[in-house]
């Protein structure tokens, strides 16, 4: 709606996870670093967590490409597999045959058939998984019996696991404790700053095709990240509806009154993208500020002699 009012290409804020749009500073950086790092030394498990929003799926995908020719990976988004679909799904993304395949025993000597033949060849095979904290445990156990696969030199299956900060809860669980013991590296992603904020906002803007002058004032970035709290995908659904009322104003620059409106709509049609406490404190700022231009009101007429007690007084 608003690409050739502000001079875009693309829209800069859409949600799908477009390795393009990659910030290539601060901890994202430093994430992919460790992951890369991890991997070419041949290590057989590694965990990122990140809350809601942090943007794990797009550091994953991300990671994914750059690991170069010498890496073979499998990607597997959902967790609800049981272990013979999880085998499956990993066969599949491998390009391993499944015909007259039965039962898990047939599987993995496939499995172990095919990473030999990879490992042959040179190649590195890396398993990416996804919300990995909702994955039943049967299921965890069974990705760690796999990579037990292992040659005198190095393991033949690596595997990076992403998930919410609940997967650390899950690891605690004495049935995969042999799991967690074989993490090596681990990486928490965190809410952006202020200053990553600014960054992020105006790297999507300029990966776009935004050519102009700031976009978004200075006072419009401070309620964004207050109202975001640093998370990119709320960062996103705010800037977005911030840019859709400049335009319908038909203003060049998104002001600090525009993110006000998307906040608000925010929290009417999206309450559960915020967290509670943050929902509950828009809350509370609307409600004080009606009961003060009540007593402001009140003040001016000359009749407070009866509120006292309403509002807390003695």
């Amino acid at each position: 709606m608003y690409l050739q009012h502000f001079g875009l290409r693309e829209p800069p804020f859409a949600l799908t996870p477009d390795t393009s749009y990659f910030l290539n500073r601060a901890g994202y950086q430093d994430a992919l670093n460790v992951l890369l790092v991890a991997l070419r030394s041949g290590e057989g498990f590694v965990k990122v967590v990140g809350e809601v929003g942090t943007g794990k799926t797009i550091l994953c995908r991300k990671l994914v490409n750059s690991l170069g020719d010498e890496f073979v990976s499998a990607y597997i988004h959902n967790p609800f597999l049981d272990p013979l679909s999880l085998l499956k799904a990993i066969a599949d993304d491998l390009q391993i045959s499944l015909d007259g395949v039965e039962g898990n025993h047939e599987l993995l000597k496939r499995i172990d058939t095919r990473l030999l033949e990879l490992n042959g060849a040179g190649k590195h095979v890396v398993v990416c998984m996804d919300e990995v904290q909702a994955m039943p445990v049967e299921t965890l156990e069974a990705l760690r019996l796999l990579t037990n696969l292992e040659t005198e030199k190095r393991k033949l299956l690596q595997v990076v696991l992403f998930g919410q900060p609940e997967l650390d809860g899950v690891l605690e669980s004495p049935s995969v404790r042999q799991l967690r013991q074989r993490i090596t590296f681990s990486y928490r992603l965190l809410p952006m700053n202020r200053t990553g904020l600014d960054a992020y906002i105006g790297h999507r803007l300029q990966v776009a095709g935004y050519e102009g002058p700031p976009l978004f004032s200075r006072r419009a970035l401070e309620r964004v990240f207050s109202a975001s709290n640093g998370i990119p995908r709320l960062i996103n659904i705010l800037s977005h509806k911030a840019m859709m009322v400049a335009f319908g104003k038909g203003a060049k620059q998104v002001a600090a009154g525009d993110v006000r409106a998307a906040v608000d709509d925010t929290l009417r049609g999206q309450t559960t993208n915020l967290s509670g406490w943050r929902v509950a404190w828009f809350r509370l700022r609307w409600l004080f500020a009606s009961v003060v231009l009540v007593v402001s009101t009140l003040v001016g007429a000359g009749l407070t002699g009866g509120i006292s007690g309403v509002i807390g007084g003695p």
